[in-house]
């Protein structure tokens, strides 16, 4: 258990704000909007209509842009369902944030969003009273400043001015009680609060690994399960989910030189997919290689995957390649290039419209044919037809529990109860793909999530279900020679403590 500092080279104390102590008030007396609460996006949601009955500049809130853009993002998390990767963009470039504040902001977001479980569990206590019954807006703040207090350098008093100058903008009234527990959570670092609230780790082990490392009770046990209950490993395995994680970028095959590409973008060519590039920092949307078609982002374990379908042995024709559930287009993006040096042509099916035309703007100039259907319409539609492809990947939608590093909010979003629902829709792909391939053929099964249900037991019960004679390949073959940690086969799970990459799993199967 880390304590209140982190990493070198990540961004904790946001620029020169905190060295000053962050005291600094806003012209105006009283800051703030006038009454107002900040707009529901982008802006300050007031204005100054003082001079002469003209429209102002937009009066700010008694706080620091940085601060504020985190709260923004947060808040619309939890009141929109909004994604953090998805709104926090569009923050920063209304707010003009770049270089360092725009880093803090983005520090702020993703690391109280992470850490929600184990805020939520301080708050409670420094508050008296159970987080969800605080006011929304304040609920947020107090998170933003409770994480600054204990995963970052920021100062104590800086931490603690700041966050109430932001509840006097976004919850009037409430200054004096957010003052109180902020000063109640600086009272101790974050292993004295996780030694005191987190239950025994011999009485109960998962709940103690849930409140040391937030994450929900029921993922933690899922990740024990799935690892064999190794709870030395599963330890890992949440303390990797907490990291920021890198930007893996794909060169495409045919388009661009891993190595030559990470040159260019200041990377390092990845360790184990051969079109992997590990980025360095910075925004990968401006590099000219996404821009021109040569590379596009994409996890290197999502390139493991996608490029064993493609490495598996095929007796006969190889020319018509299936992707079945193909947004946003990363994998059909790689399998369309692979596709163009075989003289083989790949249809993407996608049953969301935005989805669709997201696949394609991803395999624009690539021999890629988007379907926007159902995939498993395969027989009642005469463009999937039965028994026609010759390789078929299932990228089935998921809980994403393999993905939580990146997508932050999704391990409080999601619950038991979406596994029925979601295995099923799995089952039901799955089906359909053995169908879709001709004899011979080769399908694989993918999702971004290491749950045993949505992984065992989904590829084998799909399999018997479907009526189709199918053999399991033994996936390690496909993968690169050397790579560790990929257990007796035939399936194989990657892990981010393990290989560096989301939680993959692949199962390859061949229709009889």
């Amino acid at each position: 258990m880390t304590g209140p500092t982190q990493r070198p080279g990540r961004p904790v104390d946001g620029g020169r704000r905190e060295q000053r102590g962050d005291d600094r008030r806003p012209d105006r007396p009283g800051g703030g909007f006038r009454g107002d609460r900040p707009a529901r996006t982008g802006g300050w949601g007031g204005r100054d209509d003082t001079r002469g009955g003209r429209p102002g500049r937009p009066v700010r809130p008694a706080v620091d842009l940085p601060r504020y853009a985190a709260y923004q993002a947060v808040a619309a998390v939890h009141r929109d369902d909004a994604y953090a990767n998805l709104v926090l963009p569009v923050i920063l470039r209304e707010q003009g944030l770049t270089g360092r504040d725009a880093a803090f902001a983005t520090e702020l977001t993703y690391g109280t969003l992470r850490q929600l479980g184990t805020l939520d569990t301080i708050l409670t206590a420094a508050a008296g009273r159970d987080v969800e019954r605080i006011d929304p807006p304040v609920r947020d703040a107090l998170r933003l400043g409770a994480y600054q207090l204990l995963h970052t350098r920021v100062p104590a008093h800086a931490a603690v001015s700041s966050t109430v100058d932001l509840v006097r903008t976004v919850g009037e009234g409430a200054t004096g009680f957010a003052n109180a527990v902020l000063r109640e959570v600086a009272g101790q670092d974050l292993d004295a609060w996780v030694t005191k609230l987190a239950p025994s780790p011999t009485a109960d082990p998962i709940g103690h690994l849930a409140v040391t490392y937030s994450h929900p009770q029921w993922i933690v046990r899922a990740f024990a399960d799935a690892l064999d209950g190794d709870l030395g490993e599963v330890t890992r395995l949440l303390i990797e989910d907490n990291e920021r994680p890198p930007v893996h970028l794909c060169a495409r095959p045919g388009r661009a030189d891993p190595v030559e590409l990470a040159d260019e973008v200041g990377g390092a060519p990845g360790a184990f997919s051969p079109y992997a590039v590990y980025l360095a920092g910075g925004a990968p949307g401006d590099l000219p290689a996404l821009a021109d078609g040569r590379a596009h982002v994409q996890d290197e374990g999502s390139q493991l995957v996608a490029n064993a379908l493609a490495a598996g042995p095929l007796d006969g024709p190889d020319g018509r390649w299936l992707d079945l559930c193909a947004g946003p287009g990363g994998k059909a993006g790689l399998l369309g290039a692979l596709a163009a040096q075989r003289g083989a042509r790949v249809t993407a099916v996608e049953v969301s419209e935005h989805r669709a035309r997201l696949v394609e703007q991803a395999t624009r100039g690539l021999p890629v044919n988007v379907l926007h259907t159902d995939g498993r319409t395969v027989g009642a539609d005469p463009k999937l037809p039965e028994g026609h492809f010759d390789r078929v990947l299932v990228d089935a939608p998921c809980t994403g529990l393999g993905s939580l590093r990146r997508r932050p909010e999704s391990r409080w979003r999601r619950q038991p109860s979406d596994l029925p629902p979601l295995t099923r829709l799995q089952r039901e792909l799955l089906a359909a793909a053995l169908r879709a391939t001709r004899p011979g053929g080769l399908v694989a099964y993918v999702t971004c999530s290491p749950h045993t249900v949505e992984t065992h037991v989904t590829v084998t019960e799909a399999a018997r279900r479907a009526g189709v004679p199918a053999d399991f390949v033994d996936a390690r073959t496909l993968l690169p020679s050397g790579m560790p940690g990929l257990g007796d086969g035939p399936t194989v799970q990657l892990w981010p403590h393990r290989h560096g990459t989301d939680a993959m799993f692949l199962a390859v199967l061949r229709r009889n």
